[in-house]
C-alpha cells in the first residue's frame, strides 16, 4: 500500500515562517521585496487595495517549499515468508483409466473423470507451493514445470482425456521424469532435494518404459524425495466400456483391475511417502487431504520499494501562483480596474 514521505526535514520550518514574514512585513513604514512586484502591491490606491496578488503569492510560496521538499509515494514492497513445497504430480493416462467403477450423483464415471476435480481441489489448497504435472501411458511427458500459476494448471488438468499418449503403463518412466522435473529447480543439499515431493497415481501395473519402478524408487530414495502413491479403481471385475448400441447407450465389458497395489506400496515405504487406496471419490478425496497436511517449508521473496517523485505536482502550480500575483499587482491591470 502506498504512501506519501518528504525527504527535507526543514520544509515545515520554512512554510511556518511564512506568516511571521507577512507580520514582520506589515509593521514596516516601507515595503520589503519579498517576491517580484510585491512593491506595486502596497501602492496607495482610491479604492480597496486587493488582496488576490498577496494571497495568490504566499500559496505559490508554500507549494514551492513543500515541493523543495521531494514529496515522494512510496509502495512498500515488504519482505514475504511464504510456506510450500515444490510438488510433480505423475498422472496415469493409461486406457485402464477408462474404467467406470466410480460413481457421482448415482451415475457411473470413469476413473480420470473422478480423479481430475480431486486434484484440482488439491492444487486450489496448496496456495504457496509450486507444482508441476507429468502425465504417463506408454511414455512420459512433462504437461507442466514448477508454476505458481494454479489457475493455469487447473485448466490443463481440465483438458485432460486418455488417448492424449500411446497407451501402456510406464510408471517408472513417470516417476523418472518428475524427478528430473524437480532437480532442474536446483533446491539442493548436500547432494539431496530440499522441500519436495511426488505424488504418483496409477491404476495398473508396470508393462512399458526405460526405467523400472525399482530403479526409479531407488533415484527417488537417493534424492531424499517421498514419493506418495495412490492406487486409482476397485479391486476385481470393473465395467470397461468398449461402444455404443443403436439406441446410444454404452456397451460394456467386464474386465479385471489390474493394479499391482504392492509395487506401489514399496515405492512409498522406501522413500519416505505413504501409500493410499483411492477405491471411490471419497477415499480419493481423503488421500489428497492427508498429503495436504505434510510439513511445509519456507520460500522467501524479495523486498524492494517503488517511488514516484511528486516534486512538479507541487511546484507548477507553485509557479503559476507567483506569477498570476505577479500579472495581478501590475499598475496596468488597476488603472484598467479603475
Amino acid at each position: 500500500m502506498g504512501h506519501l514521505i518528504l525527504k527535507d526535514p526543514l520544509w515545515l520550518a520554512a512554510l511556518l515562517a511564512l506568516p511571521l514574514i507577512v507580520w514582520l512585513r506589515g509593521r514596516r513604514s516601507v515595503p520589503v521585496l519579498l517576491v517580484p512586484f510585491a512593491a506595486a502591491w502596497h501602492r496607495p490606491s482610491l479604492a480597496a487595495p486587493s488582496r488576490w496578488p498577496v494571497a495568490l503569492a504566499l500559496g505559490g510560496l508554500a507549494l514551492l517549499v513543500v515541493a523543495l521538499a521531494r514529496p515522494q509515494r512510496v509502495e512498500d514492497k515488504r519482505e514475504v515468508r511464504s510456506e510450500g513445497y515444490d510438488i510433480m504430480l505423475a498422472i496415469d493416462l493409461s486406457g485402464s483409466m477408462l474404467s467406470e467403477d466410480y460413481e457421482r450423483g448415482g451415475e457411473r464415471i470413469n476413473r480420470l473423470q473422478a480423479i481430475k476435480p480431486v486434484i484440482q481441489a488439491f492444487i486450489e489448497k496448496r496456495t504457496n507451493d509450486r507444482i508441476g504435472v507429468v502425465l504417463f501411458s506408454g511414455r512420459a511427458y512433462t504437461m507442466a514445470p514448477l508454476t505458481f500459476d494454479h489457475d493455469w494448471l487447473a485448466k490443463q488438468i481440465e483438458r485432460l482425456k486418455i488417448g492424449l499418449i500411446e497407451d501402456g503403463t510406464a510408471i517408472g518412466d513417470g516417476l523418472g521424469v518428475a524427478l528430473t522435473r524437480l532437480e532442474q529447480a536446483k533446491r539442493e543439499s548436500g547432494g539431496k532435494r530440499q522441500g519436495a515431493f511426488v505424488v504418483l497415481l496409477t491404476d495398473g501395473v508396470n508393462n512399458r518404459g526405460a526405467l523400472s519402478p525399482e530403479q526409479a524408487t531407488e533415484l527417488a530414495k537417493s534424492r531424499s524425495v517421498p514419493v506418495y502413491t495412490i492406487g486409482a479403481g476397485k479391486d476385481g471385475y470393473v465395467p470397461y466400456p468398449v461402444g455404443t448400441d443403436r439406441s446410444g447407450r454404452k456397451v460394456y465389458r467386464t474386465v479385471v483391475s489390474d493394479l499391482d497395489e504392492g509395487a506401489l506400496r514399496a515405492m512409498a515405504d522406501a522413500t519416505g511417502g505413504k501409500f493410499f487406496r483411492a477405491a471411490d471419490v471419497g477415499t480419493a478425496e481423503r488421500a489428497f487431504k492427508e498429503i495436504d497436511r505434510t510439513q511445509k517449508i519456507e520460500f522467501q521473496a524479495k523486498s524492494f520499494l517503488i517511488t514516484t517523485e511528486l516534486f512538479w505536482w507541487l511546484a507548477a502550480p507553485g509557479l503559476g501562483c507567483l506569477t498570476l500575483g505577479a500579472l495581478v499587482s501590475r499598475p496596468v491591470w488597476r488603472r484598467e480596474a479603475a
